[in-house]
């Protein structure tokens, strides 16, 4: 543990974080991103308390946090210009550490528990219609001057939509997984492991890519290589995407990661089952999966008011 905050807590306090975050990496499956960040959060919650009350925050003062520490603490921020939604996972963090805290010391931690996060409203995905989604398909083929290139960077965005995987699993293909088959081991965020169909566009886009790449691709290599051979950068999948959403007119909203939420999208408007496609995204909750319904209910909507006969009656 390091920086500046560190500093501003006992040892035991210090040990007690430390333990809290070994476990959510080793019970939970946390990713190390998201474990850096718990650590940041619940540092700068406790160096807060440390300055707002003029001493150090041992185990004690800890179990002694009110709810007016909790208001004083939620308007420092605000004074500070942190958004609603960096809010709202910085207190979450902090309750998350609290109830096992409490557990562990025995102390009731109700103050914590009860303090409520600034409202803000949940940006929604936003998914290319299917039309859009095969142009941008079509047109990353045909921007670059290399054949090779031009298949490799289609390849990546089919997987993206045919198989709804995150950019960073598509890049994460190795040799050891080709040939592509009809399905597709992918270990996702906290290594959390999921099977995802392979549809046969996605499968004959890798192959043509693999065709042309001049380069030998062993079992620990990635699949999807730079010009120089080295494994792809996402940001170049990203230029790429923008370059093709300019040319054909998108929005901005249109970024490898809304081919992913177009895969979602279209399933569940095609009448799958939300269950099914949390599965084969791989969202540990199904409330993440769940914010797909409300772009399909925008959708519903507009077919019922266009075409049911009550929608236009007095």
């Amino acid at each position: 543990m390091s920086g500046q905050n560190s500093l501003l807590i006992s040892e035991a306090a210090r040990d007690a974080l430390n333990t809290w975050l070994d476990n959510a990496r080793a019970l939970k499956g946390a990713a190390d991103n998201t474990v850096t960040a718990y650590q940041t959060d619940v540092l700068d919650f406790i160096a807060f308390l440390t300055t707002h009350h003029a001493e150090p925050q041992g185990l004690a003062p800890l179990a002694r946090v009110t709810t007016s520490d909790m208001r004083s603490w939620m308007a420092h921020l605000r004074g500070h210009g942190t958004a609603s939604r960096s809010m709202a996972r910085k207190l979450s963090a902090v309750k998350s550490f609290y109830r096992w805290l409490a557990e562990r010391e025995g102390f009731e931690p109700t103050a914590v528990l009860l303090a409520r996060a600034p409202k803000f409203q949940k940006k929604l995905p936003r998914p290319l219609a299917e039309d859009a989604a095969r142009a941008m398909i079509d047109t990353v083929a045909v921007q670059s001057r290399e054949d090779w290139i031009g298949a490799r960077d289609s390849a990546v965005i089919t997987l993206l939509y045919g198989c709804g995987l995150r950019i960073s699993e598509a890049l994460g293909l190795e040799g050891r997984d080709l040939p592509l088959g009809e399905s597709l081991r992918i270990i996702g965020k906290g290594g959390k492991e999921r099977i995802v169909p392979v549809l046969p566009i996605a499968r004959d886009a890798v192959q043509t890519y693999l065709n042309q790449c001049p380069f030998d691709i062993g079992p620990d290599d990635a699949v999807f290589r730079g010009a120089r051979g080295g494994p792809l950068n996402p940001r170049l999948i990203s230029k790429v995407t923008e370059q093709a959403r300019l040319q054909l007119g998108l929005p901005a909203t249109a970024t490898p990661h809304a081919m992913r939420h177009s895969f979602a999208t279209h399933l569940l408007a095609a009448g799958g089952d939300l269950r099914a496609i949390q599965e084969l995204l791989g969202h540990a909750s199904l409330s993440t999966t769940q914010a797909y319904t409300a772009v399909d209910e925008v959708h519903l909507m507009k077919v019922y008011e266009a075409t049911h006969p009550k929608a236009k009656s007095g």
